[in-house]
């Protein structure tokens, strides 16, 4: 029997990514799947778990340890967030950047007054990506850092422009200039807007009628996502949608310039890089890793909200602080 009992609230293609995770670690076990959906829609093909309700999840806080948040960060996450934090433990990909104090300070708060541990802004960008940014920076403080998104699918940022009136679905692409890239790799600590990092590149299906240079106007002006960057709207059918853009690849760069020694005369690079199949499936994996933390943070008297940068990680895996000696030290 499983040691630790999860549910997953959302059931899109971040929530089926976390059924899939879920199987790979022999010590979760998937309790059940909550929906807005009618549940008699929703098939998870896995015997065992239940679809629930989301209505309902207030019955189901002694049979879950963890709950996986895995609506999007427009509209679902400052709703759902602190909802789910009053019941149970919880772990989310909120990556609205800007917002992210703000989010932190709610979910805290909640979280605390109930004696549960909430996880938030897990993923690799914020998550993985904030802990190197945070590493590079403490082993070379005289530097600077860069980060380059893509070329890839945001999901955040695809299902915000869903969230607009007149769309049928969208595809965003982010994708970084190379150009920029290559003058940081090359030590040169280029000062950048945000409009010579990264490109935007929109993809929508509108409802029959809608107007597309409101449409259009809209994304592009949009802030926190879109207000900053050099967008491309491109109109397509649905079938050329589901042809051409289905796949959800991702990836990117962290990368800081520093220089060592008494006159700073040595650059030194730091470099992570993600190059990801499955946007979706790979931050899936890394919520049920912090689902894991988030139980044992809890199960020692951990209460509140926490980050990639308050959490050890030792409690990511299930392997003993031994093993970890021997295999990985």
């Amino acid at each position: 029997m499983a040691e630790i009992k999860v549910g997953i609230v959302g059931y899109g293609n971040l929530g089926k990514g976390v059924q899939a995770a879920v199987k790979q670690n022999s010590d979760l076990e998937l309790v059940g799947v909550f929906t807005r959906r009618p549940v008699d829609t929703v098939n998870v093909n896995e015997e065992g778990v239940e679809v629930v309700n989301v209505a309902d999840a207030k019955d189901y806080v002694d049979q879950i340890d963890v709950m996986l948040l895995c609506g999007g960060s427009a509209t679902d996450l400052p709703v759902q967030g602190p909802k789910f934090a009053a019941m149970f433990n919880t772990v989310d990909s909120f990556d609205t950047h800007a917002k992210i104090p703000e989010y932190y300070e709610q979910m805290n708060e909640i979280a605390e007054e109930n004696g549960n541990t909430s996880a938030i802004s897990i993923g690799w960008d914020p998550g993985l990506f904030s802990m190197n940014r945070m590493l590079a920076g403490a082993v070379l403080p005289e530097g600077k850092e860069y980060t380059f998104w893509g070329r890839g699918v945001s999901q955040g940022h695809s299902d915000a422009i869903r969230r607009i009136d007149g769309v049928k679905d969208a595809v965003q692409y982010t994708i970084p200039i190379d150009e920029a890239i290559e003058k940081v790799r090359e030590g040169q600590n280029p000062e950048l807007t945000t409009k010579e990092k990264h490109l935007r590149d929109c993809y929508i299906v509108i409802e029959e009628g809608a107007d597309k240079d409101k449409i259009a106007e809209e994304i592009k002006t949009m802030p926190n996502y879109f207000a900053e960057y050099k967008t491309t709207v491109n109109f397509v059918m649905a079938e050329e949608l589901a042809e051409k853009h289905s796949a959800m690849p991702h990836g990117g760069f962290v990368i800081r310039s520093g220089q060592t020694g008494e006159d700073k005369e040595n650059n030194q690079i730091i470099e992570f890089s993600l190059k990801l199949d499955s946007n979706p499936e790979f931050t899936a994996s890394v919520l049920v890793a912090y689902a894991r933390a988030i139980h044992c943070f809890n199960q020692e008297g951990q209460t509140g909200a926490k980050t990639v940068f308050d959490i050890p990680l030792s409690y990511l895996t299930n392997k003993s602080s031994a093993d970890l000696r021997k295999e990985l030290l």
